[in-house]
């Protein structure tokens, strides 16, 4: 038999394992890290859990006590299994006091015996212990009529579940609360029968438990009948195209098995057609099956099953919660790299809704944030960082309910930034106004608390009324059960009073039963004449002296009634058991002594049986008692006979068991057919148990023979190899024997058969295919049996391999052969693989294959073929693999940069390099090392300097720069060049320039400065300075100080200068190595004596101002020599009304005499003061007289837009945005109105500066009307409309009916379409078809009434008419007329020629139908007609402001019969004007105008 190593626990994947020990005993601990950070340790246990044995029934816990830093999160396990963490079955526990970890079994049970494991894991390591639990079982804790119920309700449940007809399908009936709570569990998660078992009112868990496991093993058997596999099942989702869908993935084993679908029952019918818009359909795609249900309602909530053939596959629950959008998500335009906000309002709480993104549902992320308020009606959905990818549709999903929008992101189009990322802003898109949605989810909460009340209200009143019905219900079971209760008394009185009278007999009967076994006892107790008693409450005892057979000590005879059990329900007891002598009257009132074990001593004597008894307590029929057994315990309702005849002291006789041994750990009724010899079918308990006491007796041992501790196991035994097979026994004195295949086997050539105390092993030393087949181990008449199964894998020979396995070292160019030998059962599949890749015959790749064999030949070999050889086996029993490595050498590469410098002095130069990417598969065997120094042409060898890539120069100059190419040096050959950038040899540090310096005082003569020495003096002492001036305007910088005599000091007065003249200077550093760079230049000053302050400024205003900027001007102060000079600059400077201080706007002096204030506040007061400046100090202030209001100028508001649209037409549906752009000061005050009235809560009104923008987010046809906008502050007023018109395509006409009121024409008329009062724009057009032509043309347009009459009807064809509706939007759908047919007439033809009479009927130019006004919206198109009759017939001309049309493309004119039209297709402003029509013959003229206006 073949062993399996034993499985430790495993660490965290990549993690090493290290494994300790604890101070506690029993505990493991394996640290993941070889080094612990500081401060951090591995969980341990200070306390472990201790192991426990304890009744059934009781609570079991189990403590521990966990250190560990950070602290270790804890998990519990069991070895036979998973926990199920439920009520009243497992808990997990933590106690903060205590610091314990507990696990709890509220009422432990036989089933929770078990190993458990507790786990303490934190990033660093993990500890483990173990601890055993021992359930003792109780007896009686079940009868054994309790258990076969128990069987019998899981049984009639299953076939309540399966009841179908015979196709398969399912009964047409609603399913019973209990039948679909069965169903719900078992397709539910387990982390969900809590919640489930809530639901329904299940509160026996364990209970429940173990009837769902053995339902669900029924299911899967039936399961596997049709179905292979079953690897998805998705519960019910709601998707954002209000629809549902169910997933299955299954394998079915016929793919013509037929799915049912079932609502709560009921079989719903399904469509398989996708285009089909039925409510439920079913696509199958493969294995995937998908149920869709459209059109949610409320109504569509229920349990949905899927069953395959006849059998359920699967089951979900679909709740609707009563919920709705009181708010939806609106449209949200965001610009790039700004988040987004989507937020709704609900009308009934729901802890979360789910979001979807362009079709896929999104989860909470660092993309994407969903939260929810604290009461659950405000939803929010934050898109974080919006790019271009994230513009697209998103949807809220509440229940059935969904609402989506659209969001629009705005790239950036700066052509700066074109292909570059915009920065992130802080911002948000679509944040609206959050005290209307806290307004609107307070009132939808005080709704929805309202309408929970009245439903609680209800609830109570329905609840008061079934506890009045169950009140009387009681009352009444109460006097049934008190008049039981005293039929049963006087029954019981006239027992013991039989009982006593016959004391004597019943001892002597005993004594001579107590010589017969208990089979007797139970076969005389058939012979009597009265019924046995029934222990249910119809049952009735009766007997001529209401007494049966005696009672032995601690058995309780049957009580009979005395003829009257049946009135009192009959009852506990049979009648007329008499009580024995001494114990035999003892009388058990106390419940509690049921279930005692105490041994009674009291010793009664048998009595005398009467005729006609009735059966003992608990329903035993027994004859008179033989020593106190007159009634057998779990007897089955037998009759009572006649008492036995003898006395004695009666004892309870020690029970020897017959039949086979098991254990014996139920003591109930013992009313099974292997434990009672009597007859009858049910046991004699009612509902309430007998009260009597068990008496536990020693039991004689019964030997159970020899039992098996570990049978044989299937075992797979490879060929050419052992196999051993292995059983233990509970005896080591048993022997056993061993047959293959039926027959006995024996130790032979190829077998060994040995036995070592319990174990019994056979042991084939070389395993043949005839060594195959069923192996049986028999033993004092018990077996086990086990299968070997011979394979034959590919595989190789241990040397062969050994020497593939070694490295194969070609040059490049070469070629290399791998060639290996196996063994297998064919066909054996062979394949080669280099670095993973297989390798296929090609031009350098060869590979052959012989019988048991194959070889590999690889030419031309390069060095990237360089890698890992697999050569791969795989038959039916297995695969095998064989590596190796193959090496190619070649020329190294170059050496690598970049080149690391070490030191570069003025000695020695040292630097680093890396060595080669490649080697070329060699060892590096020197550098070559070339050197030219910049400037020259020839290049220095260096000479090979070793293998290491560094290297150290000595022999440079001080200040040179030099530059280095190598070489890599190996066996196969040198590298090409790698050239290294410049290194110096040494360089001169010289100081920083110092600061600029500072202009102490100037005078006419002098010019003092000073400076503060630099930072960096170069690694040296500063020496002095150098000082040079230059002339403002000049570009030549002149040294002051002489060229040999440095500065010493830090100040310096500059004497060669010229009065008036303005100088800058400038100073460097001088150390050991030269003159470093100069410094800034200073300030410029004039060679001059010091000035006097400048005066007061003059004529300072204000010269404009805006809400944020304030313009002033002055003008420059004047000269008074000696006592006020020139001013240089001037400073601002401004105080808020508020404040008591002054704040200078300027930090530098202007030059300018105007300056503008920036960054003010809107509409805040300020004072303002302005004051000159120069050398010689600061001039007096000067302030405004008056404060200053930051606000621009006042300007009566007016509309800046050229072009706005005074007409609007919108879909029912879409969104209407108006944007008008306005100038005003100060700010205005901007109201909307509708006809008239404040726009309704439902438009969204958006103020900015300088615009305003009206949103109707999803309009309606109610949105209808004229906008208007007052754009008001102190200084006027400005106004506007527009109209906006909301309309759809409008709804088709009614019936057509057609009548022909005059010969020849026919009136077609129809009823008004449903929109026709709603839009005063709709029209209708009328289209004809008869039966010639059989296409629909146009014979009328624009008809505002509901009439037309179509002329030229000719007799014999067949006409068709049809109606459209039309306005802003388009047409409807046609409404079609029957269709119209006149019968020809065919008259006999005559011919009258009447007298011929000349007639003139030439006339000048009329019309008959003049021109009408026109007034048309622009963009739509405008129809002229007027009728005009002549003969000869007249030309007709059509002019517009007196210039001709007939020849301009834009209109479209015709002529026909008289009837003059002109058609515009697109009116414009440009169309405006005087329309004239002008028609001309040779009898003379006539004119008609019109005049056309155009409205925006």
């Amino acid at each position: 038999m073949w062993k399996k190593a034993k499985v430790t626990d495993q660490t965290a994947a990549g993690q090493a394992g290290i494994k300790k020990k604890s101070k506690v005993p029993g505990v493991m601990i394996t640290q993941f890290k070889e080094e612990l950070p500081e401060g951090m340790s591995t969980p341990d246990f200070t306390r472990k859990p201790i192991a426990l044995t304890i009744q059934e029934g009781k609570l079991a816990v189990f403590k521990a006590k966990i250190v560990g830093t950070p602290t270790p999160d804890v998990t519990w396990s069991r070895v036979k299994g998973e926990l199920t963490f439920l009520p009243d079955v497992c808990l997990q526990k933590y106690d903060d006091a205590s610091q314990e970890h507990t696990l709890e079994f509220p009422k432990v049970a036989p089933e929770d015996s078990d190993t458990y494991k507790c786990f303490a894991t934190n990033e660093h390591g993990r500890a483990v212990c173990t601890v055993v639990l021992n359930v003792i079982e109780v007896g009686f804790s079940k009868t054994k009529e309790l258990q076969m119920t128990q069987g019998k309700d899981i049984t009639d449940l299953r076939k309540g579940l399966k009841k179908r007809k015979p196709d398969g399908t399912r009964e047409e009936k609603q399913m019973e609360p209990e039948e679909k709570v069965w169903e719900i569990l078992m397709s539910a998660d387990k982390k969900d029968y809590e919640q489930i078992c809530i639901d329904y009112g299940i509160t026996d868990f364990r209970g429940m438990l173990k009837k769902l496991n053995q339902m669900k093993r029924e299911r899967e058997e039936e399961i596997a009948e049709f179905v292979t596999h079953i690897s998805t099942l998705k519960h019910i989702e709601v998707n954002d195209h209000d629809c549902a869908t169910i997933e299955l993935v299954m394998d079915l084993k016929d793919p013509a098995s037929k799915l049912f679908l079932y609502k709560d029952g009921v079989m719903i019918p399904f469509s398989t057609d996708e285009s089909d818009d039925t409510k439920h359909s079913l696509k199958q795609v493969g294995k995937k099956f998908v149920f869709k249900i459209q059109g949610l309602g409320s109504g569509d909530a229920g349990l949905y099953s899927v069953d395959v053939g006849g059998v359920n596959v699967f089951s979900t629950d679909f709740k609707v919660p009563e919920v709705d959008f009181a708010v939806k998500i609106h449209e949200v335009k965001a610009e790039e790299r700004e988040d987004a906000l989507f937020q709704c309002v609900l009308t009934a709480p729901m802890n979360e809704i789910i979001w979807y993104g362009k079709s896929a549902p999104l989860s909470k992320s660092e993309k994407h944030e969903i939260s929810a308020s604290e009461d659950k009606l405000i939803h929010k959905l934050i898109v974080r960082d919006c790019l271009p990818l994230d513009a697209g549709i998103y949807a809220a999903v509440a229940g059935v309910k969904s609402c989506n929008a659209w969001l629009v992101v705005e790239a950036n189009k700066e052509p700066a930034n074109k292909g570059k990322k915009a920065a992130r802003k802080s911002t948000m898109a679509g944040a609206c106004d959050d005290e209307e949605l806290i307004r609107i989810a307070k009132e939808q909460q005080e709704r929805y608390q309202k309408e929970m009340a009245e439903k609680l209200e209800k609830a109570k009143k329905a609840q008061e009324e079934r506890e009045a019905a169950e009140a009387i219900a009681q009352a009444e079971a109460q006097a049934a059960r008190k008049a039981a209760a005293e039929a049963k008394a006087a029954a019981k009185a006239a027992a013991k009073a039989a009982a006593r009278s016959r004391k004597a007999a019943a001892g002597k009967d005993g004594a001579e039963q107590k010589k017969t076994k208990r089979k007797d006892v139970g076969a005389a107790g058939s012979t009597a004449d009265g019924a046995g008693g029934a222990s249910g409450p119809g049952g009735a005892g009766s007997g001529t002296d209401g007494a049966g057979g005696a009672v032995g000590v601690g058995d309780a005879g049957g009580a009979g009634s005395a003829g009257a059990g049946g009135g009192a329900g009959g009852a506990e007891a049979g009648a007329g058991g008499a009580a024995g002598a001494g114990g035999g009257e003892e009388d058990f009132e106390d419940e509690d002594e049921y279930d005692s074990f105490e041994d009674s001593d009291a010793e009664g004597e048998g009595g005398e049986g009467g005729e006609g008894g009735v059966g003992g307590a608990g329903g035993a029929g027994g004859a008179g008692g033989a020593g106190g057994e007159g009634g057998a315990e779990g007897g089955a309702g037998g009759e009572g006979g006649e008492g036995g005849e003898g006395g004695g002291k009666g004892k309870r006789r020690k029970r020897v068991r017959e039949g086979p041994l098991v254990p014996e750990t139920v003591i109930g009724d013992n009313n099974d057919d292997e434990t009672t010899n009597q007859e009858g079918e049910n046991s004699g308990k009612k509902g309430t148990r007998s009260k009597r006491r068990i008496v536990e007796v020693e039991e004689p041992v019964v030997d159970p023979g020899v039992h098996f501790h570990a049978g044989l196991s299937d075992c797979k035994a490879i060929m050419g190899e052992a196999a051993e097979l292995e059983c233990k026994v509970s005896r080591e004195e048993c022997q056993g024997s061993w047959y293959k295949d039926g027959e006995e086997i024996q130790s032979s050539e190829g077998i060994t058969i040995s036995k070592e105390g319990t174990f019994h092993r056979l042991k084939i030393h070389k395993v043949t295919e005839e060594f195959g087949g069923k192996y049986k181990f028999e033993a004092d008449g018990r077996k086990t049996e086990a299968i070997i199964l011979v394979e034959d894998p590919p595989r190789f020979d241990a040397e062969e391999l050994k020497a593939f396995i070694t490295p194969i070292t070609v040059k490049k160019g070469q070629k290399a052969i791998f060639k290996l030998p196996y063994i297998g059962q064919d066909p054996i599949k062979v394949q080669w693989y280099l670095d993973g890749e297989e390798l296929m015959d090609e031009s350098n790749i060869k590979i052959e294959h012989t019988e048991g064999c194959s070889r590999l030949l690889l030419t031309k070999l390069q060095r990237k073929d360089s890698g890992e050889i697999k050569m791969k086996l795989k038959n039916e029993f297995g695969t095998v693999e064989a590596l190796t490595q193959l090496l190619v050498l070649d020329k190294p590469t170059p050496p690598m940069g970049p080149l690391e410098i070490v030191e570069a002095c003025s000695s020695s130069v040292e630097f680093k390099w890396r060595p080669p990417k490649d080697s070329g598969g060699c060892k590096i065997g020197n550098y070559i090392l070339d050197r030219q120094q910049v400037g020259r042409n020839t290049w220095k060898k260096v000479g090979p300097i070793g293998s290491e890539a560094h290297y150290k120069d000595t022999d440079v100059d001080h200040g040179r720069r030099y530059c280095y190419r190598m070489r890599v040096e190996t066996e196969m050959g040198t590298s090409e060049l790698m050239e290294t950038e410049d290194i110096q040899a040494g360089t001169k540090a010289y100081p920083a320039p110092p600061s600029a310096p500072k202009v102490v005082s100037a005078f006419k003569n002098c010019v003092n400065l000073s400076w503060t020495p630099p930072a960096d003096t170069g690694g040296t002492n500063i020496l002095g300075y150098n000082v040079e001036k230059r002339k403002k305007g000049s570009n030549l910088w002149g040294q002051v100080n002489p060229a040999d005599e440095m500065i010493r000091a830090k100040v310096y007065g500059v004497k060669d200068v010229v009065e008036g003249m303005e100088y800058e200077f400038r100073v460097a550093a001088i150390n050991d190595s030269g003159a470093g760079e100069y410094s800034s230049p200073s300030e410029f000053v004039f060679a001059r004596d010091p000035k006097k302050p400048p005066g007061n400024i003059i004529d300072f205003k204000v010269t404009d101002s805006t809400y944020t900027t304030l313009c002033l001007s002055w003008t420059k102060p004047k000269e008074i020599e000696g006592v006020e000079d020139e001013a240089k600059g001037y400073f601002v400077e401004i105080r808020p009304a508020e404040n008591t201080e002054w704040d200078r706007c300027n930090a530098n002096a202007t030059t300018m005499t105007s300056y503008t204030v920036k960054s003010m506040k809107s509409m805040a007061m300020y004072w303002v003061r302005v004051h000159a400046t120069n050398d010689g100090g600061d001039g007096p202030y000067k302030e405004l007289d008056n404060y200053v209001l930051a606000m621009p100028p006042p300007v009566r508001p007016r509309l800046t837009d050229a072009k706005i649209k005074s007409f609007m037409v919108v879909r029912a549906g879409n969104s209407a945005r108006i944007n008008i752009n306005f100038e005003a000061s100060p700010w205005p005050e901007v109201i909307w109105l509708k006809d008239g009235i404040p726009v309704s809560k439902k438009v969204t009104i958006s103020n900015a500066e300088a615009t305003s923008q009206l949103l109707i987010p999803s309009s309606e046809r109610a949105d209808t009307g004229i906008y208007t906008i007052i754009v008001k502050n102190i200084v006027g007023q400005e106004t506007f409309s527009i109209e906006i018109r909301v309309t759809d395509e409008p709804k088709p006409p009614g019936p057509v009916e057609l009548d022909e009121n005059v010969p020849g024409t026919v009136t077609i008329s129809w009823d008004a379409s449903p929109d026709e009062k709603r839009d005063d724009r709709l029209h209708y057009m009328v289209m004809k078809r008869d039966s010639n032509k059989r296409a629909w043309h146009t014979i009328a347009d624009h008809i505002f009434n509901n009439k037309f009459t179509a002329c030229n009807i000719l007799p014999g064809r067949e006409y068709q008419y049809r109606v459209y509706a039309k306005n802003d939007m388009g047409s409807s759908k046609p409404s079609e007329s029957t269709k119209w047919l006149i019968h020809a007439k065919k008259h006999k033809f005559t011919l009258t020629m009447p007298e011929s009479k000349t007639c003139n009927l030439q006339c000048a130019p009329k019309f008959l139908v003049p021109l009408k006004l026109h007034t048309a919206p622009q963009g739509y198109e405008c129809y002229m007609s007027c009728a005009v009759k002549g003969d000869p017939t007249p030309h007709v001309t059509w002019l517009r402001d007196n210039i001709s049309l007939n020849t301009n493309t834009n209109y479209f004119i015709s002529n026909t019969c008289g009837v003059c039209s002109l058609l515009i297709l697109r009116v414009g402003s440009h169309d405006m004007g005087e329309y004239k029509v002008v028609a001309e013959s040779s009898l003379g003229r006539a004119e008609c105008s019109t005049k056309l206006t155009v409205r925006e």
